[in-house]
């Protein structure tokens, strides 16, 4: 895994929005659908060298797939490493127990968010079904942010659930993994702007582009959603350690840091941290 250079001195905590952590530990264990466990190792460890080398003090830890609804990975990392690493959580949304168990996981483990993924086809329909206003209800009683993973057609469900919670943090991930070759289906992302709780994760540029760094056809992109948005509801995240197989870490925080023309050194605040720090209340 790469390693950047120093990062500049910044008068603020540098925060990554977007990380996942997993290793081969039998404390641990894959979740029974996980067939195909990832080969390497991505322990918090290598992340922290990762965070260190870069200049960034602290990172939401996102629940990875591969572990399913079984967080304790990510509730071992931040008990390990209170103060630096935060947890966003998954439960099964189709689980009438759901909005329970994310109680448990937010007053017994201390996360601060929960992540759901709804698919675009119809495995992802319980985003329009009766036990999603539950689960969003439930977040909102427990003041934590509510993260989504789903492709920009299905923005339109997605905001029919913010519709009843609109004083609820919504946070979409990875800019709805809308490619640039695609860019009127940002349009679904973009109508979100009209709900003030909404913010956006700038992330996964470097996945998206059809072109090499700085990738400017996906800094085209994250330019529409600045223009929509606002700096202070878009949010920095590296996807580690996935971007290790595009631009590595240091990489994926140059890309806000130094590679956006159009963003100022308070935009890269918020970016970086401040809308980070409030979402997720660090």
């Amino acid at each position: 895994m790469s390693i950047s250079p120093p990062a500049p001195a910044v008068d603020y905590p540098i925060i990554d929005s977007h990380a996942h952590i997993w290793k081969h530990d039998r404390r641990f264990p894959w979740a029974r659908e996980t067939t195909h466990p990832p080969a390497k190792d991505a322990t918090a460890e290598a992340l922290l060298e990762q965070m260190r080398a870069s200049g960034v003090s602290g990172a939401v830890l996102v629940q990875v797939a591969h572990y399913r609804w079984d967080n304790r990975y990510v509730a071992a990392a931040m008990k390990e490493y209170p103060g630096v690493f935060h947890g966003v959580a998954r439960v099964d949304p189709e689980d009438p127990a759901a909005p329970d168990e994310l109680a448990r996981l937010v007053e017994e483990e201390g996360f601060t968010g929960l992540r759901v993924v709804p698919p675009g086809d119809a495995r992802g329909d319980w985003i329009r079904g009766p036990l999603v206003e539950p689960l969003f209800s439930r977040c909102r009683d427990l003041n934590i942010a509510m993260t989504v993973l789903a492709p920009a057609e299905r923005m339109p469900d997605v905001a029919r659930a913010i519709d009843r919670f609109p004083d609820l943090d919504v946070v979409i991930d990875h800019m709805a993994d809308c490619p640039p070759d695609r860019p009127d289906a940002l349009k679904h992302l973009i109508a979100l702007k009209r709900y003030p709780c909404v913010s956006i994760k700038v992330s996964h540029t470097w996945s998206l582009s059809r072109q090499p760094y700085p990738y400017p056809d996906s800094q085209a992109q994250v330019k529409r959603l600045y223009d929509a948005f606002g700096p202070k509801r878009l949010m920095w995240g590296s996807d580690w350690p996935l971007v290790e197989a595009y631009c590595g870490y240091g990489g994926a925080l140059r890309m806000v840091r130094d590679e956006m023309p159009f963003l100022n050194p308070e935009d890269k605040r918020w970016m970086l941290s401040g809308n980070i720090q409030r979402v997720f209340r660090i």
